[in-house]
C-alpha cells in the first residue's frame, strides 16, 4: 500500500463511510448502503462537521478511502474535571485489513485527544467482535467497564 493520509472526511467521503459501516454482520443491520444515500447520512455528517467537538476522519491511499475514525470531545466534572476522547466508528475497509490503517487511525486519534486535552481515550467494541478486541488490546486499552445500550 502506498502512502496513507489520514484528513478530515469532506461529505463525498460519506458513501465509502457508510459502506465501510455495513461491511460486516452488524453494520448491515443497521446501515442503509443504496445508491443514492438516504440523506440522513449528510445530514449526520453536517451535524458531526458543526460540532467543534466531534472530528471524522478517514484514511485515503492512492486516491481511496480505506479507513474512518470518529473521535468525540467529552468534557466532564469527573476525574478533576477532565475531558475524554472516545472512539467511534472505527473501520477499515476488509481488502486493506492487516496492513496497520487502523493502528495509525488510533494512533492519530489518541495523539489527538492528548493535544486536546484529554486524560483518556475510550471505546466501546460489541462483544462479537473479538478480533477488534485483540487488536485494541494490543494497541494499549484495556477492557474497564462493561457497556450498556437502549436502542429507540
Amino acid at each position: 500500500m502506498s502512502t496513507l493520509s489520514i484528513r478530515c472526511a469532506r461529505p463525498d467521503d460519506v458513501p465509502a463511510i457508510v459502506a465501510m459501516l455495513a461491511d460486516d454482520h452488524l453494520g448491515r443491520a443497521r446501515e442503509r448502503v443504496e445508491d443514492p444515500l438516504p440523506a440522513a447520512y449528510y445530514d449526520a455528517f453536517a451535524r458531526v462537521e458543526r460540532d467543534p467537538n466531534l472530528t471524522l476522519v478517514v484514511a485515503e491511499s492512492e486516491g481511496r478511502v480505506v479507513g474512518c475514525l470518529q473521535l468525540a470531545i467529552l468534557p466532564g466534572i469527573s476525574s478533576q474535571g477532565g475531558s475524554r476522547g472516545l472512539l467511534e466508528d472505527v473501520r477499515v475497509a476488509t481488502d486493506c485489513r492487516r496492513r496497520g490503517i487502523g493502528e495509525q487511525l488510533v494512533q492519530w486519534a489518541v495523539t489527538e485527544a492528548k493535544a486536546r486535552g484529554c486524560n483518556l481515550v475510550e471505546l466501546l467494541t460489541h462483544h462479537t467482535r473479538t478480533d477488534a478486541q485483540r487488536f485494541y488490546k494490543r494497541l494499549g486499552f484495556t477492557a474497564s467497564h462493561v457497556g450498556m445500550t437502549v436502542r429507540f
